[in-house]
């Protein structure tokens, strides 16, 4: 919806950047009422599994998130993000990157692909429940994180939100989900390189916003 026709104009991203954290920590609440996971130490291996959104499209490597998390944390945060992939695709290429990096935490960021080529949303709910099973199948923990549906409205008044279907597939699979991290930054046009992606002052929010979900959940030290 519009902002108000307040005397004064709001910062409707600066907003939406404050109640961030408050909202994750209600987030987790609301996921069965679990007690914190452990942090992370440094040198902890992450995957970030993802689309454009996590390869950091429009970006170099060092400004995209998971660079930028790894700089935060001391974690080693292997960007597992590729351009256009799918839940489909990303499905595929998962045992790999298991096998091959053994992370103890899966950041899991897709969908928005689907969404946009009209993927039966079935399919997606499956892709990522599988996704999910494996994950913790081989022993890490995973995190979901939600994508933004496509909406011109939720564009043109800066307040995408995250498709439905994240938060059936969260409770399904009894795991985290960060709710409102992308579709804080993609609803900034100051923070978009382009109408799907961020720049890179939404890749460096995005990181502090993700940042600020895994100090809710645990795995962040304060």
């Amino acid at each position: 919806m519009s902002s108000p026709a307040y005397p004064c104009q709001f910062d409707i991203g600066f907003m939406r950047r404050i109640i961030l954290p408050v909202a994750a920590i209600v987030l987790v609440a609301a996921c069965g009422g679990k007690a914190k996971e452990a942090p992370l130490p440094p040198g902890s291996r992450i995957v970030a599994l993802g689309d454009s959104l996590t390869a950091g499209a429009g970006v170099t490597p060092e400004q995209a998130w998971p660079d930028l998390l790894a700089d935060r944390t001391g974690w080693v945060v292997i960007n597992g993000g590729v351009n256009g992939d799918t839940s489909g695709g990303a499905l595929r290429r998962l045992p790999a990157l298991l096998e091959q990096h053994k992370p103890v935490l899966v950041l899991v960021a897709l969908g928005g692909n689907d969404m946009l080529r009209h993927v039966p949303q079935a399919e997606t709910i499956a892709n990522l429940g599988r996704i999910l099973d494996m994950i913790k199948t081989q022993g890490a923990k995973p995190v979901l994180l939600a994508t933004p549906k496509p909406s011109v409205a939720g564009a043109v008044f800066q307040n995408l939100s995250a498709a439905d279907f994240y938060r059936q597939v969260a409770d399904e699979q009894q795991v985290p989900m960060i709710e409102y991290a992308i579709a804080d930054v993609l609803s900034d046009p100051q923070m978009k390189g382009d109408p799907l992606h961020p720049n890179a002052a939404g890749h460096a929010q995005l990181s502090q916003n993700i940042f600020d979900a895994l100090k809710s959940i645990g795995y962040a030290a304060e």
